[in-house]
């Protein structure tokens, strides 16, 4: 089955046709202000591809509920609103359209053709500019009703560099995605930063180290709460080597029922291109045999 898939995220537009699981052509194109317009521009990347599919699949960063998409961050993505992507694009294409979550895209695909496989509980987790994550539960990608199933970015963390919200028990607390990502590791510096830390600069180490800890306490919380076997970390900082060290370093110095299989994802960029498409087939797998007979 020949399968249209789209990642759209804040900077860029991606598409894909993938033929047996795997990508034979890609697109792609600066995403534009405005869901009209990222629905236009879908419409001519998805043209350009040398072979038609049966489905379209989604991925799309924001929470997501039914196919309608609104932005977390409506600087980057303004006008998304509850909008109906789905729907729209169906109109556009004439596709059988299914949209998921950018980061729940991912762990499908990883899931179901990289890190994750041989496993039935497993969690994907991108640090980048933000943390994201999605889960595999029983061999099921986990979507909750309300969109904000594996929003681990904003689970709450001990604040150091950013301080957001205070308890009256428990004082100030931050958000993880703002103390452990890219962007808390200094945004465009971050990359210096991490090679600083890896070349043995205690400055950089002790705040490199400390994103480290606060995403492998995240992790230790999935091992107890979901049972999650392996996690496979994705992202420009989460796919470094010294990262991971640092992640598997902090869980094993806990208590051995925190500790779970830490490793690289496997699909890079392409997860989330993958899992939309093999998601489209699943989710819209009874419409599309209907379709077909």
């Amino acid at each position: 089955m020949k399968l249209l898939a789209l990642d759209i995220g804040a900077t860029s537009t991606r598409a894909a046709l993938l033929e047996g699981g795997a990508l034979v052509w890609r697109a792609q194109a600066p995403t534009p202000r405005g869901p009209q317009a990222v629905v236009e521009l879908a419409g001519e990347l998805l043209g350009a591809a040398p072979a038609a599919g049966s489905a379209l699949g989604v991925a799309m960063t924001g929470r997501v509920r039914a196919g309608r998409v609104t932005a977390m961050n409506t600087e980057t993505l303004p006008g998304w609103q509850d909008f109906d992507l789905a729907s729209a694009l169906h109109a556009h294409t004439g596709l059988p359209t299914a949209v998921v979550n950018d980061a729940r895209a991912a762990a499908w695909g990883e899931y179901a053709s990289g890190a994750g496989q041989g496993t039935s509980e497993f969690a994907f987790v991108t640090v980048s500019t933000g943390v994201g994550a999605g889960f595999v539960l029983g061999g099921r990608l986990h979507l909750a009703a309300n969109g904000l199933d594996a929003e681990v970015g904003f689970a709450l963390a001990p604040p150091l560099l950013r301080r957001l919200y205070r308890l009256p028990q428990l004082g100030e607390l931050s958000d993880l995605e703002r103390e452990a990502s890219g962007t808390a590791l200094g945004g465009p510096l971050a990359r210096a930063l991490c090679d600083r830390a890896e070349a043995g600069e205690a400055a950089a180490e002790a705040i490199y180290g400390r994103s480290a800890a606060l995403v492998a306490a995240r992790l230790a919380d999935f091992a107890v709460m979901l049972g999650i076997e392996r996690v496979a970390l994705g992202g420009s900082v989460g796919l470094r080597p010294g990262y991971l060290e640092r992640v598997r370093a902090a869980l094993a110095a806990l208590p051995e029922m925190y500790r779970l299989e830490v490793v690289h994802a496997e699909l890079g960029a392409d997860a989330g291109l993958v899992g939309a498409g093999l998601w489209a087939q699943q989710h819209l797998g009874e419409k599309l045999s209907h379709a077909a007979s």
